[in-house]
């Protein structure tokens, strides 16, 4: 401004106040915001004193959802996971969020056994020979059925038993598998009802496919009946077995939508006495036959490998349901 230097304020400086006047206006200042800071904290810590933290998620919070994202490309490759490493997640590999593990399942075993062997058909005469199960005798293994376009069953069920492996691995659970691709052909029913009992399994699921007529469509939960004959005794397990089934029927049913059987059973349940896998069981097991590999609508549901991530997440989730409650 004209007239005036730079020492030379432009308007008149107003008289100072007292220092007193100073410390009381500026604790006026800061009371008000510390009140405000400890109000928001007790809000954000829950109000319960200086040691509350908001919970930390836990696994069993996790969504349920990140188990089936981007299953579409074999999450768990062709072979059996190294003794004593985790298996990969359903996920990995595929850029979806990994499941969170949990040791809900801690200290429990499970037995997997997907029916048949893709080498079935190169050893009939191994699979033909009969073997004991206890009040008949029946071939050792069958070759299984396919979809019409030649999607094998046993191609279907051990995919769908590797994807429930790594689902329950991640949930803390020890999983035994009656094979994993690494035998020529079978094993025998016998040696599969066998691989649950030497193992101590807590609970066995059998899986599999089934091939009805074309017109037939639906899943089926098969418990076994009471059998005590010869090598066979199922007294102790027909009751686990009957609640194990119930809920993997509801649990498999929730998880993949596929309707009940229409054509055996009831209400999706069938109980049998002429399975040596049941039979000769010392632990709870049932079979699934997750759908009707000949039925155009099941079987385009049982190529798709997210419906297949689907169909593992149910089994698993009645095995949890099962050991937990």
């Amino acid at each position: 401004m004209t007239g005036t230097t730079s020492d030379t304020p432009a308007f008149p400086e107003p008289p100072r106040r007292p220092a007193r006047t100073r410390v009381v206006i500026a604790a006026a200042l800061v009371l008000p915001l510390g009140l405000a800071g400890w109000f928001g904290w007790r809000a954000v810590s829950g109000g319960s004193g200086p040691d509350a933290r908001t919970p930390a998620p836990t696994a069993s919070t996790a969504s349920r959802d990140s188990l089936i994202t981007d299953a579409n490309s074999d999450p768990l490759g062709t072979s059996p996971a190294p003794s004593g490493t985790a298996a990969p997640s359903p996920s990995a590999g595929t850029g979806g969020a990994a499941p969170a593990a949990s040791n809900q399942l801690a200290g429990r075993t499970v037995l997997l056994d997907p029916g048949h062997n893709s080498g079935n058909a190169q050893h009939t005469k191994e699979i033909g020979r009969q073997v004991d199960i206890g009040n008949a005798r029946k071939e050792c293994d069958a070759t299984g059925t396919s979809t019409n376009a030649g999607y094998s069953e046993a191609e279907y069920t051990l995919d769908v038993v590797r994807r429930a492996r790594a689902i329950l691995q991640s949930r803390g659970a020890r999983v035994v598998l009656t094979q994993d691709g690494d035998r020529p052909w079978g094993p025998c029913i016998d040696e599969r009802a066998r691989i649950g009992n030497d193992a101590r399994a807590d609970a066995a699921v059998s899986v599999h496919g089934d091939g009805a007529p074309a017109g037939a469509t639906g899943f089926h939960v098969i418990m076994p009946a009471r059998v005590t004959a010869g090598l066979a005794d199922t007294s102790k397990i027909v009751e686990p077995s009957q609640r194990l089934g119930l809920l993997l029927r509801d649990r498999f049913k929730e998880a993949t939508g596929e309707p009940f059987a229409d054509y055996i059973g009831k209400q999706g349940l069938d109980t049998r006495s002429d399975l040596g896998g049941l039979n000769l069981s010392k632990v709870p097991k049932v079979f699934i036959e997750c759908g009707n590999m000949r039925n155009a609508d099941d079987a385009r549901r049982m190529t798709d490998a997210e419906w297949r991530q689907r169909a593992a997440l149910g089994i698993a989730d009645a095995l949890t349901a099962f050991l937990t409650t």
